[in-house]
């Protein structure tokens, strides 16, 4: 989940099978008690319907944890200080980096940090398509070092410089689960 939108779905789709979640935010859902199995099947083909994945395995919540640190570290960045994004996951996930590091590439097949960097580029790429900052304020409000290090990153991930990608008619911005 990465939106209020999801976390509304997901609020609502526990409603209608009867059960008041505790607390609904990104990635998780916090229940009183326990599902029993057949309210368990039916939330999870009803979240499934919406294109929800119900995660049951501990590795697999972590490597979500981790996902919904990085999306939230990307984008709530200028309303907080820069960051070091190991000590940041490892303040969020309650575990070491090396850990969370090798259990993320071996699950996701890659690593936290080119995730992280394809999360930075679709904000700046989100950020371009608004026209409402410039490139300079992009990358101040990304907590990059400079604008020549932003326009280098951008364009080894996509192909084209930050003022290319501006031009183009059509932009094409991915949905945060995809990534």
């Amino acid at each position: 989940m990465v939106c209020r939108r999801c976390i509304y779905t997901v609020t609502e789709v526990f409603q209608e099978n009867g059960i008041s979640p505790l607390k609904v935010e990104l990635g998780v859902v916090t229940l009183a008690q326990p599902l029993l199995p057949d309210q368990f099947h039916n939330i999870q083909a009803r979240l499934e319907h919406y294109g929800f994945e119900v995660i049951d395995d501990k590795r697999m919540r972590i490597v979500e944890q981790i996902r919904v640190g990085v999306i939230e570290l990307v984008h709530h960045a200028e309303e907080q200080e820069k960051v070091n994004l190991s000590d940041y996951l490892q303040q969020k996930c309650h575990r070491e980096y090396s850990f969370l590091s090798k259990l993320f590439t071996e699950m996701q097949g890659i690593s936290i940090e080119k995730y992280y960097i394809q999360q930075k580029i679709e904000r700046v790429k989100e950020l371009l398509f608004y026209d409402e900052l410039s490139v300079g304020e992009i990358a101040d409000k990304l907590h990059y070092s400079s604008v020549a290090h932003l326009s280098g990153q951008f364009k080894s991930v996509t192909g084209l410089s930050p003022t290319q990608f501006k031009r183009m008619k059509g932009h094409t911005l991915r949905p945060l689960d995809e990534i």
